[in-house]
């Protein structure tokens, strides 16, 4: 038996945020084994049967997957443009959602997982998940965009504050620049870039928490290995199969 928070259930079945999922139970919208549900009960999901507005809860199998987008490929489900999403890329997508949006001239790591609950968490600031970047910029000197970098910047009022950069020269004038960022605004480093004085030309993202791009191919994927899983559930103090974080590791 697995006992889980109903929320995280419905969160991790895919059916609404955590947030939003306690907001269905309080309106009376989930019902288990046919009784209206409390908020704060927890359930088996495997063995119990849950409905929202009448609808029965399936539970999809715990998935992650690593995949290199490429260039020109769209993070969503569908596209009006009729381009080609990241979700035509798998051969099997069910149950499926990614964990930070990539736009469509970015490439690198995109992780995608049947959890919803550990997607919120991963990007919800408040765990400040590392994503680790390398981008080819001009309209500085290698030189000044050094002096650059260590300026404080602001976008849309709010800082935007790099726990790393490294910056190293490129090819005709270029630069590159390496940094991490523990936040997924959108068109966060392009716009750090602009507030900088420099263009971003190319962007890759080459990790996301503890999982690394490594020499994953553009356009391909591969499944998590059980320990980069449980290195992503520690980070946001998630038990994979119930509500209890995952004991913290003791420094000597």
């Amino acid at each position: 038996m697995t006992l889980m928070r109903l929320q995280r259930a419905l969160a991790r079945a895919g059916v609404a945020s955590r947030r939003a999922a306690e907001d269905l139970i309080r309106a009376g919208q989930v019902r288990v084994d046919g009784q209206v549900a409390e908020l704060g009960s927890s359930v088996d999901p495997d063995t119990q049967a849950i409905t929202v507005k009448g609808r029965r809860v399936r539970q999809v199998a715990r998935r992650w997957l690593a995949m290199h987008k490429p260039m020109g490929v769209v993070t969503t489900a569908s596209d009006e443009q009729g381009r080609r999403t990241v979700f035509d890329l798998l051969p099997d997508a069910a149950g499926l959602a990614y964990v930070g949006r990539l736009d469509v001239n970015t490439t690198g790591l995109l992780l995608l997982t049947t959890d919803g609950e550990a997607i919120h968490r991963l990007t919800h600031p408040r765990y400040r998940i590392p994503r680790r970047y390398t981008a080819l910029v001009h309209g500085l000197s290698t030189d000044e965009l050094q002096a650059a970098v260590r300026r404080p910047v602001q976008v849309d009022g709010r800082p935007i504050v790099p726990t790393e950069v490294r910056v190293r020269p490129g090819r005709d004038g270029r630069s590159i620049v390496d940094l991490t960022l523990t936040e997924g605004r959108h068109h966060v480093v392009r716009k750090w870039g602009e507030a900088l004085g420099i263009k971003v030309e190319r962007l890759a993202r080459l990790s996301f928490g503890p999982v690394r791009l490594g020499d994953l191919p553009a356009g391909r994927w591969r499944p998590l290995t059980p320990r980069e899983e449980q290195a992503l559930y520690t980070a946001v103090r998630l038990d994979p199969d119930g509500d209890t974080p995952p004991p913290r590791r003791r420094t000597p």
